[in-house]
């Protein structure tokens, strides 16, 4: 069964059972006292309706609905966002509707030459609007951008600036996204980068963390209702030199060095309503040798010592493939750590093809049903992905 089609009836159900009922009690007659009427001067008591949930109570409820509602296999391909090459709208549709992709990223050859071209695509991936793919993309401004259109200031400008202007600079980018049908971008990179020959540099908002907090912040907020917001490169690119699509890079920071430093950037925007949060291919090894997209104690702490409630998006994953380390050369063994460890939304870039991508889909739902992926952590990235879904689905339609 699909999930989509039985998001219709599981709203109506929803509905109903929420729909709010008054019982109001009919007037009786107590027994007469020897000379009066023999009816109660009380008036009658309604029994309390109950509290209607929230918003967010109601899309968790849904969520889990129809998490509960798919197969192991429908579930694993809903928490990944992978891509595909082209501009044919119907084939990058049934690319996503095929396979039961939770989303799909755009790359630059994915965009054609004008806003309404692209959102013709975009339109092909979610047949169902009340439940649409999560559609994302890489739009950062200057350097990193792959609409053509957008003439907003990236962080090589913006850095320089208050952060009034990242502020209005990524509201104007936000809609530029939602006009084409984009409701996430990966755009907001949190890192300090303070040396300018850093790979970072020219990418992030601030060279100190009290600057790049505070532009951050003023992303997140330019953002907030068009787009989702997506911080990255948890735990900073900025303190682990190097080029993460070809390495791990590395740090040997010390934990609460991190909190008082790197960390400040990342806490502004999860404070501001960052909805999602990017765990990039960075091992901090006072922390964890293992990169922090592939660590449970970076996703602890994000959760735990951050109060990050959102989802966690792993960069790429097939940027690993291209580490030169032996221990990542297996695209789906790459894919189950990341789950393992925290990731609701798992990326494929690079080895998103067909046959890597059926692989990996097979290969998830095997080490789930064979019990060496807990059914709880794919169910609980599965719930955080469909509840973003249906937040976009409800902000197309309103």
């Amino acid at each position: 069964m699909r999930i989509t089609r039985s998001l219709t009836w599981l709203a109506v159900g929803a509905a109903l059972l929420l729909a709010p009922t008054a019982c109001a009690s009919a007037p009786t007659e107590s027994p007469g006292d020897g000379g009066g009427s023999g009816t109660s001067s009380e008036a009658p008591t309604a029994a309390p309706a109950p509290d209607a949930p929230s918003p967010a109570e109601a899309r968790h409820r849904q969520a889990a609905d129809l998490v509960a509602a798919a197969s192991t296999r429908e579930n694993v391909a809903s928490v990944l966002m992978a891509t595909a090459p082209g501009t044919d709208p119907e084939a990058l549709g049934a690319f996503v509707t095929d396979h039961g992709l939770g989303g799909f990223i755009l790359m630059g050859g994915n965009v054609p030459g004008t806003p309404e071209e692209l959102s013709v695509i975009t339109a092909g991936f979610s047949p169902d609007p009340a439940y649409p793919a999560l559609v994302a993309i890489d739009e950062e401004g200057g350097m990193v951008s792959r609409l053509p259109w957008d003439d907003f200031p990236g962080a090589d400008t913006l850095k320089f600036e208050d952060a009034a202007a990242t502020e209005r600079a990524f509201a104007g980018r936000a809609a530029l996204l939602a006009e084409a049908g984009i409701n996430v971008n990966f755009g907001i990179v949190a890192d300090v980068a303070e040396d300018p020959a850093g790979f970072i540099y020219s990418r992030a908002l601030g060279a100190t963390p009290s600057d790049a907090a505070s532009r951050v912040s003023a992303a997140v907020q330019g953002e907030r209702g068009t787009v989702f917001s997506t911080l990255k490169h948890f735990p900073g690119h900025g303190a682990a030199p190097g080029d993460s699509h070809a390495q791990i890079p590395s740090s040997g920071v010390a934990l609460e060095d991190w909190s008082a430093g790197e960390a400040q950037p990342f806490r502004a925007g999860i404070d501001a309503g960052a909805e999602l949060l990017m765990f990039g291919h960075l091992a901090f090894t006072a922390v964890d040798a293992a990169p922090a997209s592939l660590s449970a104690e970076w996703h602890r702490l994000a959760r735990e010592e951050m109060g990050f409630t959102g989802v966690a998006v792993s960069d790429d994953l097939g940027m690993l493939l291209s580490s030169g380390i032996d221990e990542f050369r297996d695209p789906v063994r790459n894919a189950a750590a990341a789950l393992a460890a925290g990731n609701d939304l798992l990326v494929l870039v690079a080895g998103s093809d067909q046959e890597t991508l059926t692989a990996t889909i097979d290969g998830l739902t095997a080490e789930v049903e064979q019990g060496r992926i807990p059914q709880e952590r794919l169910e609980e990235a599965a719930v955080r992905v469909a509840e973003l879904r249906l937040e976009a689905g409800e902000r197309t339609s309103g």
